[in-house]
């Protein structure tokens, strides 16, 4: 029988985690948001910012996966 934690029982990850709560929320956004939010950005019609922190960007990236009908 193994010792392994039960993946059922870890706790929620970050993905799930109020932005505003992160540690790293004030540093700027990953290459993989920036391209995700570009991408993002053009099909709503709008401009892309790329001075956005990680938490910005995830904020951004929620409200323009509203507009879209993408991340569903």
């Amino acid at each position: 029988m193994s010792d392994a934690p039960d993946p059922r029982e870890q706790p929620a990850s970050n993905v799930s985690k109020d932005p505003d709560e992160w540690v790293t929320g004030d540093e700027a956004m990953t290459g993989a948001q920036a391209s995700y939010l570009e991408t993002l950005s053009q099909e709503a019609g709008e401009e892309f910012d790329p001075s956005l922190t990680k938490a910005e960007a995830s904020r951004r990236i929620d409200e323009l996966q509203e507009r879209t009908g993408r991340g569903r």
